[in-house]
């Protein structure tokens, strides 16, 4: 079978989570039984080292490089997402050189599955291909429900632009769902959504894994009075997250713990990061070469992030790290929780103030949290169960 797998992230190396983890590691397994050709992009940041690292690991490495921003005021970027119907984010990435190749690859019959890896590389998938190449979309997360989220929520960015862009997100995700032969979605909350724009299209549901060699459980308990939230520091729900924690949270719990100490570990903090560690109490890291070992160092791991759709990497990765977490809705989406407890779920401010307590009191509860939701992710959330469901989806076998 020969596979072409559509990425506008450089997904090497596998350590730049998010998107970049799940398409390496799904790529990988793809590669066991198939041939399989990566179309990706390249930005300037992306060296040679890590092009030969990328290319050692697939039978056909195709690399463009990424596209200029587009130019432009937000006035004339909206309206042109009114006509053409492609939100900015996904403009922003498109490229039509790799779209030529592709629409080349096609005519020429080289390929019999393509897979747009993240729901930005629709883009190069035309509607009419679907009766001539299998097309699949793995959809990390519903654009649409993660703007309705944030308006409901109070967490958007711009809530005036998000109120004008959610019908028009609505007919986008409806329009490019229809599309495909298959649509896989991380979490059961993201195939309902998907499900109602393309009620015929069959809908899989492929957790994400964690490398478990990068992240070991840890052999001790520091504890002591330290939180940590971790991910990327440009994130919008991750930047929500954080500020959330820090200045709700933070002064609530200070209250009771004078002492109580948070690490934002994660690459590319933003200004409004970077202003939160003037804070005596809080340290932003920025780039850390591990995040295990940091991870090991936190009493407990706080996920408060109250926006974004799909399975969060960093809930996995810290339960296979042997840290207790406390979060919310959003961040244990696609997470069975209890029976046994693997987690405490927390909402409000009192409600995280109050689990956190629990946790810095209790070592023995932080263990045995820690010990069930590291038991729960080695079973379930392993990168070769998800790579042979993928591989079934993609080979057209389920």
């Amino acid at each position: 079978m020969k596979i072409l797998m559509l990425s506008n992230t450089f997904p090497y190396p596998p350590t730049r989570g998010g998107t970049h983890v799940r398409t390496f590691h799904l790529m990988r397994y793809l590669q066991r039984e198939s041939h399989v050709t990566l179309a990706t992009q390249r930005t300037a940041a992306v060296t040679d080292e890590e092009i030969a690292g990328l290319r050692d690991c697939v039978d056909e490495l195709v690399i463009f490089d990424r596209p200029s921003t587009a130019a432009g005021s937000k006035l004339q970027r909206l309206a042109e997402f009114a006509i053409h119907g492609m939100p900015p984010s996904v403009k922003a990435g498109y490229s039509e050189a790799m779209q030529q190749w592709i629409d080349q690859a096609v005519v020429a019959e080289k390929f019999d599955v393509i897979t747009a890896e993240h729901c930005v590389n629709e883009a190069y998938i035309r509607p009419e291909w679907r009766d001539r190449v299998r097309t699949i979309v793995n959809v990390h997360s519903s654009v649409y429900a993660t703007c309705l989220n944030q308006l409901q929520t109070g967490t958007a960015e711009n809530a005036l632009r998000d109120r004008i862009n959610l019908p028009l997100l609505k007919r986008y995700e409806q329009r490019y769902c229809q599309k495909f032969s298959q649509i896989v979605a991380t979490t059961p909350d993201d195939q309902v959504q998907l499900q109602q724009f393309a009620p015929t299209t069959p809908i899989a549901v492929i957790p994400n894994g964690v490398d478990f060699a990068a992240f070991p459980k840890r052999t001790q308990d520091p504890g002591g009075q330290h939180l940590m939230f971790i991910g990327a520091m440009d994130n919008l729900a991750n930047i929500d997250a954080a500020k959330f924690l820090c200045e709700e949270i933070l002064p609530a719990l200070q209250q009771r713990y004078p002492e109580v100490k948070i690490s934002l570990v994660g690459a590319r903090p933003t200004p409004e990061i970077i202003a939160l560690g003037k804070n005596s109490a809080i340290e932003v890291t920025g780039s850390v070469e591990s995040m295990a070992e940091y991870l090991h160092q936190a009493t407990v791991c706080v996920i408060p992030m109250r926006t974004g759709f799909g399975i969060k990497n960093k809930t996995l990765e810290a339960m296979a790290a042997g840290v207790p977490v406390i979060s919310g809705e959003r961040g244990l989406e696609g997470l069975a929780i209890e029976q046994p407890q693997r987690a405490v779920r927390a909402e409000s401010v009192p409600e995280y103030v109050g689990g956190i307590s629990q946790l810095f009191e209790d070592a023995n509860l932080r263990q045995a949290i820690a010990d069930a939701a590291h038991t729960y992710v080695t079973q379930e959330f392993i990168w070769e169960n998800a790579g042979a469901r993928y591989a079934q989806v993609v080979l057209g076998e389920v």
